[in-house]
């Protein structure tokens, strides 16, 4: 009941309007007409269904449980979302048991499987969707499956990890550790493998993009070491709480006067810690071998990277000095792009002051003058030519009629309004007789 009021409290967030009868009406109804008529409806609810999958962060629903609890408006439900559901099947954002592998069988059991079922695959209708106990809604699937190799590769920096049935069941969850393991398999980033003697169950990842190695001998061996190191973890989580019992008890002995039971109490305190020893020396001395494992694996991967290196440099004919060379090279050119970046950083703009921008500003302005004045220059030459006579004869004409000999004012005005140079009064005296 909780979950359910979760659940509708988290609708009446997402949509504001989940209330309105009109707009409920609208949606609760069966998909009609063509299906540009009934999309925008399909994709309302197939988003609210993921995003309220992804507030309970689960990936597995029950039909039953979405129609007749999630949407449930007062004992209404949608007549539209077994359809809804059979038209995410169809499209690939759902997944039933049977699309899922057996991680237990083998890769040539599951491609057959995997053909077999696109080969044979029957049409699914609305009605045998709602008959599934459970659904997996695809895009949570992937987004699990990546947190659980995000968790992994933090603990592991090899391409792949080996890890125990029972730690992948805590990390996943016991009812999620089935589809999860099927959905990686199925991808091929997981396989399955067990150790049938000793009953030991473990699973090798792809931490990755490419798809798991295959199980080989060594992965057997190190299964079982990984196994036995959490039995030894586990063997002294438990001597520990053994430890704490006993201590307990002795103190409350002591303050009780019971001498003798408090002896006996620190005695199954000195055989625990003393067991407690043990098993430490004997998980430190697993751990030792893992890591050796580990760097061994690593050491491998470089030898391999430096045959396939040697291989190329002969097939392409390239002697060792020149790859020597090039690596002089390129560490002189890192190295000044350093030197380059760190006197970028440490002085930027060193003397630079605003005085000097002010001065080259200056400059500038200056030539810009300059050039305009030229080019002034040239246009006036161009056209004087054309406008010479036609600009003196008016020129002329304008200073004739605004002289005036009984007025000094006016012939200071002609002196300042004509374009000609100043005359002396003998010239004017000649330019009247003249007229």
């Amino acid at each position: 009941m909780d979950s359910v009021s979760s659940v509708k409290e988290f609708i009446r967030k997402q949509v504001p309007d989940w209330d309105d009868e009109i707009m409920a009406t609208a949606r609760f109804k069966a998909f009609s007409g063509q299906r540009s008529d009934w999309e925008p409806k399909y994709l309302f609810w197939k988003d609210l269904i993921l995003k309220i999958a992804r507030h309970l962060d689960l990936f597995i629903i029950q039909p039953s449980q979405v129609k007749e609890e999630w949407f449930n408006r007062g004992g209404l439900t949608p007549l539209c979302i077994d359809h809804v559901l059979c038209l995410m099947y169809n499209e690939g954002d759902i997944v039933r048991n049977v699309d899922l592998v057996d991680p237990s069988s083998g890769r040539i059991s599951q491609l057959f499987r995997k053909v077999r079922n696109l080969m044979v695959r029957s049409p699914v209708t609305p009605e045998i969707i709602m008959l599934e106990d459970h659904l997996f809604l695809t895009p949570l699937l992937k987004d699990k499956t990546a947190q659980i190799i995000k968790c992994l590769s933090e603990s592991h920096w090899t391409s792949s990890c080996i890890v125990t049935m029972s730690k992948f069941q805590g990390m996943c969850g016991p009812s999620e550790a089935a589809p999860l393991l099927s959905y990686l398999s199925g991808l091929g980033k997981a396989q399955y493998f067990s150790i049938s003697k000793e009953v030991i169950e473990g699973v090798k990842i792809s931490l990755s993009s490419g798809s798991v190695p295959a199980i080989s001998s060594l992965d057997l061996d190190v299964l079982r070491l990984i196994w036995t190191a959490q039995k030894l973890e586990d063997q002294i989580a438990m001597i520990d709480r053994r430890y704490e019992m006993s201590r307990k008890s002795a103190l409350a002995s002591l303050n009780s006067g019971n001498k003798k039971v408090a002896l006996r109490h620190a005695r199954e305190m000195k055989l625990a810690s003393e067991s407690r020893e043990r098993c430490t020396a004997l998980l430190n001395r697993v751990e030792e071998v893992l890591n050796v494992i580990a760097n061994a694996e690593s050491t491998q991967k470089v030898t391999e990277a430096i045959r396939i290196g040697a291989e190329a440099m002969k097939q392409n004919k390239i002697t060792v000095e020149e790859v020597e060379h090039c690596l002089e090279e390129l560490e002189e050119s890192i190295d000044a792009q350093k030197q380059v970046e760190k006197a970028l950083e440490s002085n930027p703009v060193s003397g630079i002051e605003d005085e000097d921008i002010e001065e080259e500003l200056e400059k500038l302005e200056l030539e810009l003058e300059s050039e305009n004045l030229k080019i002034s220059k040239v246009e006036v030459g161009s056209t004087s030519g054309e406008m010479g006579a036609l600009g003196s004869t008016d020129s002329l004409t304008d200073a004739l009629s605004n002289l005036k000999l009984h007025d000094g004012s006016a012939t200071e005005s002609v002196s300042q309004k004509s374009p000609f140079p100043t005359r002396t009064k003998n010239s004017k005296q000649a330019m009247l007789e003249a007229a």
